[in-house]
């Protein structure tokens, strides 16, 4: 049985995409790569955020989720993820919908557009384990992908 881990997603098996890795022993978070070139445009008012394919899925213990958030020279850089921290759900690997592809997402306050290569480590993800209260009584089923649990 599989506990935790990173799989390449459908769709992207001959992208050549690197599987995450830790940059050191106490490292908590796994760094991950952009899986194709993107141009992060300036932010202007109404702009919406722009979404880095990573070309993988993660997949976890029910009671675990996997956090997405942004690395530390990210700011520095003018990148902000237009979600603070991203969420991964256990039942969000191999959705329907997506397969679980997981996307992180950016607005870029530099003067400048900003381009991020395949290769370009983006963000990091963290696996966590969450607890639940006494009188949870949730039994629903996930049945899409990104955004599809406030449908």
């Amino acid at each position: 049985m599989k506990t935790r881990g990173f799989e390449i997603a459908k769709g992207w098996e001959d992208k050549n995409i690197n599987l995450p890795k830790r940059a050191t022993t106490y490292s908590a978070g796994y760094d991950i790569e952009a899986a194709e070139d993107v141009t992060i445009k300036k932010y202007e008012p109404g702009i919406k955020p722009t979404l880095i394919p990573t070309g993988l899925k993660v997949y976890c213990q029910k009671d675990e989720y996997v956090m997405l958030v942004n690395r530390s020279s990210g700011p520095k850089k003018g990148l902000i993820m237009a979600n603070s921290v991203g969420v991964i759900d256990a039942d969000y690997y191999g959705n329907e919908t997506n397969d679980g592809h997981f996307y992180f997402q950016f607005f870029n306050f530099q003067d400048h557009d900003i381009e991020i290569k395949k290769g370009d480590v983006i963000g990091q993800a963290i696996f966590l384990k969450y607890f639940l209260t006494e009188n949870d009584q949730t039994n629903t089923i996930r049945t899409g992908g990104f955004g599809s649990t406030d449908k």
